[in-house]
């Protein structure tokens, strides 16, 4: 059999020079032979101890290094091995198992090959027959590795879409939270907003009704001066009752009551939440006005479009009338509309600018080089300074954090209520609303421009 020579090499390989068995815990020598663990205890030492670093080879007598071979697994597998390979045989016939018959799938010996059972049947060497076997599982090997590979490929595509699938969700969550904190903030300050709005007209409406009372009170007075005038007459002698008679008479006549105003105490201002606030820039734009600018107030260093709805910092305007009402000292410019009463909205686009001021201010602001940018001096605005950030022109001013940088900006006044507020209308967020104030007088939309920042004024129809 050719198989014979290999199989007793590794026979010999795997046996134990000592014992000569089939090794059990080996170890194996620098010198290139192999003991059992055992063995070589009971050769070396007469006891079961540890083997010593050094010892010399029962065989060769070479000194050498014990290397302990972690090769338990391995020699238990090769054990088994050995005991199929050399103990395979007939069970019918007590011979070895050479030959493997096609038809019937199975190993058969020389002499199975002969019985009538498998004496029409196809048979073959077993090395043959197991080399097809082997191409044919290592075919089927192959295929499977082919499905495992696209398995695995799927796996990952869908490990990606899980991936992918949660970055998504997590993306529309925080954008979610986003708009419903933005939605939050608008709303609490619309709810200061209509709150003011009604201690605007309880405050009104009770001071209507206390002068009615104080009238009232003053007219009773009145009435019972009079009552105690012709009272003491009736009581008096005749001749004190009759003494300007006629006088006291027609005093009392002429008292008369007027007929009372007719006021009416149904609310006047009524908030319907759910109808109102469904859409933040809609509701916004609904107040909202057009502003252009007004050239009689632009600095020289401004140049406005003819639409005057644009303008920019650019080299000094030449021939410019000279006017009280043209700022002087800051590159500022006003709108043209005034507001003194009601609610207005306008918008103005400052794209990609660097610095900006957008805002309202008293129509008699100071214009020259005392000109203070503060609710005291009658100007109520927003900033961004270049390299330093979004500010509110409070006094001191107030540092804004925003989310992301607005390209327009919505500047809200709400005059009954005091109230100055701004927002992105790029996010539709509000940005600050400034502390309530008490107007007097007319309130116009205010600019100033910077250099490389030109400002846009957008109809209510863009």
């Amino acid at each position: 059999m050719a198989s014979a020579a290999p199989m007793q090499n590794i026979q010999e390989i795997s046996t134990c020079m000592l014992c000569s068995k089939l090794l059990a815990h080996s170890v194996s020598l620098d010198c290139g032979h192999n003991y059992c663990v055992l063995c070589m205890s009971m050769c070396v030492f007469s006891t079961k101890e540890p083997l010593p670093q050094r010892f010399l080879c029962p065989q060769c007598e070479c000194t050498i290094h014990i290397d302990l071979r972690h090769l338990r697994r391995l020699f238990e597998v090769l054990k088994q091995m050995m005991e199929i390979v050399f103990n395979v045989d007939c069970e019918a016939h007590g011979e070895p198992l050479q030959h493997f018959c096609k038809d019937d799938k199975q190993l058969i010996c020389q002499r199975c090959e002969q019985t009538p059972q498998h004496q029409a049947h196809t048979t073959v060497l077993v090395e043959d027959a197991c080399q097809d076997y082997k191409e044919k599982l290592q075919e089927a090997v192959a295929k499977l590795k082919g499905i495992h590979t696209e398995c695995m490929n799927q796996k990952t595509h869908v490990t990606t879409q899980i991936t992918e699938w949660q970055k998504e969700i997590a993306i529309w969550k925080q954008k979610v939270k986003l708009d419903f904190e933005t939605l939050h903030a608008f709303l609490h300050e619309e709810e200061k907003l209509w709150i003011w709005r009604l201690e605007n007209e309880e405050e009104q409406m009770l001071r209507r009704l206390r002068e009615y009372e104080a009238d009232l009170q003053w007219k009773s007075e009145e009435i019972k001066s009079h009552i105690q005038e012709l009272e003491a007459k009736c009581q008096s002698s005749a001749q004190k009752l009759l003494q300007d008679v006629e006088g006291t008479l027609s005093r009392a006549s002429a008292v008369k009551l007027e007929t009372p105003e007719v006021l009416s105490l149904e609310v006047q201002t009524e908030c319907d939440v759910a109808e109102l606030y469904l859409d933040v820039k809609a509701m916004l734009r609904s107040h909202q006005v057009s502003v252009t600018l007004d050239p009689g107030t632009a600095h020289p260093a401004l140049t406005l479009s003819e639409d005057a709805r644009h303008v920019s910092h650019g080299s000094s305007q030449q021939n410019l009338t000279v006017s009280s009402r043209r700022f002087t000292t800051f590159p500022c410019v006003l709108g043209c509309e005034g507001f003194s009463s009601g609610r207005h909205y306008f918008e103005v686009d400052v794209g990609e600018g660097t610095a900006w001021d957008v805002g309202v201010c008293m129509e008699n602001v100071q214009r020259d080089l005392g000109m203070k940018q503060e609710p005291e001096s009658g100007f109520w605005a927003i900033r961004l300074c270049t390299g330093n950030g979004y500010v509110a022109l409070t006094s001191p001013p107030t540092a804004l954090e925003l989310c992301e940088r607005p390209l327009v900006v919505g500047v809200a006044l709400d005059y009954e209520a005091g109230a100055v507020s701004f927002y992105s209308m790029t996010s539709g967020s509000h940005i600050f609303t400034f502390p309530k104030a008490s107007f007097s007088g007319t309130l116009r939309p205010f600019f100033q421009v910077y250099q490389n920042s030109p400002l846009f004024l957008p109809s209510c129809n863009e």
